[in-house]
C-alpha cells in the first residue's frame, strides 16, 4: 500500500503539485467514465433500434425467406451488442449491472447422457483434515454430431471439511457463452453450417429438428452473435500478422446490405485480402464495408508497404507510390483479349493469346521452384517472351483506328504494362490475382443463401467468422475441428497467447 504523504510537512509548491496529480487523476478516470458511458449509451440505443425492428408489424417487414433471413440476423446482431455491453458491465455497480437471465427449460430427458465429473485437485483441507463429499451441482450442455443430439452431464462434487467447515469444489468449466446450454462442438457446427455449407439458421432448424430437438433460430442466431464477438480477436490477429509480409493479392465483391426497417438494398462490399500461394503463410482475411470506396483499402492496410497484386480498380491507386508497388494481373489482359477473341472472332487476339499461353506455361513449371530459381526460369525464358509480347502489341496498335474494340482491348494491356510485368523481377510474386478470386468465391456462394447482409454488424461479423474459416481451410484443418477447439480453449487463452490459436499455428490442445 502506498503510505499517504503528511499534508503538514509539504511546502505550499509539494501542495501544489501534489492537487495538479490528483486533478490528473480524476480527469483521467472521468474521461474513462465518460467514454464508457458513451460506448454504453450507442449500444442500447442500437439494440433499441434492432428490437423495435424485430418486433415491428408484420406489414413492415419483408415476406418469405427473406424475412426469416433478417429476423436471424437481427437476432444475433442483437446477441452480440448484448455480449459487449456484459462485458462493459464488469465495470459498473453491482446495483447497475443488468438482471440475470430468466432460467431455461429442461434439456429433453430421453437424449442420451454423457457424464463428466469435476472433483478438487486436493481433498486435504488447509487445517489438515480429509475433506468429506456432501453434494454436487450438475449441469447440462447440448452437444451435437451430424445427425444426433447428446448430451454432457457436468457433475461437481461438492467437498466439506467437518473441523472447520470449509468448502472445496471444482470450478466451473469456462464456455464461449457464459451459462449457456450449447456445447464448443455445437456452436462450431452452427458457425460451419451457417458460413461454410451456406445453410441459414432457419434451415438449421428444421435439421436438428429431425435429430429430435428443435432449436429455435433466434436461439441459433443469439449463439452466432455471441460468437462473432468472442472471435473477433483472432480476425484482428490474423489481419496483423499478414501485413507483416511483403506481397498480398486483393479483391472485393459485392454484398447487398439492408437497414433494418428499410425495404431497400444497397450494395455493399466484401473485400478479401490474402497472401499468395508462395508464401509460407496461408491466410485470407475479409474486410466488409459499406461501400466500394477506396478509404476502405487504405485504412485496411494502414501503413502497410509491399507488392499489392490487383485489378485495376481506382480504389487502389491512392496508395500506389506512397510505399505500395502495383502488381498488374495478366489474368485479367488475357480476359479482356479471350472476350474479343469470341465476340469478333479476333485472330489478332489470338495471336496475343498464344503469347500469354506461354507465359503461363513458364509459371506452370516454376509454381514448385523456390522464389530465386523462379525469378531466373522467368528472366530466362518468360522475360524473352513478354518483351516480344510488347513489341508486338505496340505494333498492332499503330495498326487499327482509335476507339475500336481492338484498340481498346490493347490499350488495356499496353497502359498497365509496367505493374503486369513486374512479377518477371520478383519471384515471390504472382503472375496474377486468381488467387484471391477464388478465396471470395464462398461470398458469391453465399450470396444465394443469404442474399442480403442485414446490417454492417452482420456483415463485420460474416467477414470475421469466414476469415477464420478460410483460413482453416487453407492451412489443412478441418474447420468444424478447428472451431470446436478454438471455441473450448479461447475463454481462457491469454490474450498474449492469442496467435497460438490462429490456423497457421494451431494445434488442437484436445484429441478431436
Amino acid at each position: 500500500m502506498t503510505q499517504r504523504p503528511d499534508l503538514n510537512q509539504l511546502s505550499t509548491d509539494q501542495l501544489r503539485a501534489l492537487a495538479m496529480e490528483l486533478l490528473d487523476r480524476v480527469e483521467s478516470k472521468d474521461r474513462v467514465l465518460a467514454h464508457r458511458d458513451a460506448v454504453i449509451e450507442k449500444l442500447t440505443h442500437e439494440i433499441a433500434i434492432l428490437k423495435r425492428h424485430k418486433f415491428a408489424r408484420r406489414s413492415e417487414q419483408l415476406d418469405g425467406h427473406q424475412g426469416l433471413l433478417l429476423e436471424e440476423l437481427v437476432d444475433s446482431d442483437i446477441a452480440a451488442i448484448e455480449a459487449e455491453l456484459a462485458e462493459l458491465a464488469e465495470t459498473l455497480p453491482p446495483d447497475t449491472k443488468p438482471k440475470q437471465q430468466p432460467k431455461r427449460a429442461p434439456l429433453p430427458p430421453e437424449l442420451p447422457r454423457t457424464l463428466i465429473h469435476h472433483e478438487p485437485d486436493d481433498t486435504q483441507c488447509r487445517c489438515g483434515c480429509q475433506l468429506k463429499r456432501i453434494g454436487e451441482d450438475v449441469s447440462e450442455k447440448l452437444d451435437y454430431v451430424p445427425g444426433v443430439f447428446t448430451v454432457e452431464r457436468h457433475i461437481r462434487g461438492k467437498w466439506a471439511c467437518n473441523q472447520c467447515g470449509t468448502l472445496t469444489q471444482a470450478p466451473v468449466p469456462a464456455q464461449v457463452i457464459d451459462k449457456g446450454i450449447p456445447t464448443s462442438g455445437l456452436l462450431a457446427q452452427v458457425l460451419v453450417a451457417k458460413y461454410a455449407d451456406h445453410l441459414p439458421l432457419y434451415r438449421q432448424e428444421r435439421i436438428f429438428g429431425r435429430a429430435g430437438l428443435t432449436i429455435a433460430r433466434s436461439t441459433l442466431a443469439q449463439w452466432v452473435g455471441a460468437c462473432g464477438v468472442q472471435l473477433q480477436p483472432l480476425a484482428d490477429a490474423l489481419r496483423i500478422a499478414m501485413l507483416e509480409h511483403g506481397v498480398l493479392h486483393a479483391d472485393e465483391t459485392p454484398v447487398n446490405m439492408l437497414a433494418p426497417g428499410k425495404k431497400k438494398t444497397h450494395k455493399a462490399y466484401v473485400w478479401a485480402y490474402s497472401t499468395t500461394p508462395f508464401s509460407d503463410l496461408k491466410a485470407t482475411v475479409y474486410d466488409f464495408a459499406p461501400s466500394r470506396a477506396g478509404e476502405h483499402a487504405r485504412t485496411f492496410l494502414g501503413d502497410w508497404q509491399g507488392k499489392l497484386v490487383c485489378d485495376d480498380y481506382a480504389g487502389y491507386k491512392a496508395g500506389f507510390g506512397k510505399g505500395i508497388i502495383e502488381i498488374g494481373c495478366m489474368a485479367h489482359a488475357r480476359r479482356k483479349l479471350y472476350d474479343l477473341h469470341v465476340a469478333n472472332q479476333s485472330t489478332l487476339a489470338e495471336q496475343a493469346l498464344e503469347y500469354i499461353k506461354l507465359l503461363y506455361q513458364v509459371e506452370q513449371e516454376a509454381k514448385d521452384l523456390t522464389p530465386e530459381q523462379r525469378k531466373f526460369m522467368r528472366a530466362t525464358q518468360a522475360k524473352p517472351i513478354a518483351e516480344a509480347l510488347h513489341k508486338w502489341m505496340l505494333t498492332q496498335r499503330q495498326k487499327v483506328p482509335d476507339g475500336s474494340g481492338t484498340a481498346k482491348t490493347l490499350d488495356y494491356s499496353l497502359k498497365r504494362w509496367v505493374a503486369l510485368t513486374r512479377y518477371l523481377d520478383d519471384g515471390a510474386v504472382p503472375i496474377d490475382n486468381n488467387w484471391v478470386e477464388n478465396q471470395i468465391r464462398p461470398w458469391a456462394m453465399g450470396r444465394n443463401n443469404w442474399l442480403f447482409a442485414g446490417s454492417l454488424r452482420s456483415g463485420q461479423r460474416a467477414a470475421a467468422i469466414m476469415t477464420l474459416i478460410q483460413s482453416a481451410k487453407l492451412n489443412g484443418h478441418d474447420p468444424y475441428a478447428y472451431l470446436k477447439d478454438v471455441l473450448s480453449r479461447l475463454p481462457t487463452q491469454k490474450n498474449s497467447a492469442i496467435d497460438e490459436l490462429l490456423p497457421h499455428n494451431w494445434k488442437p490442445a484436445i484429441k478431436l
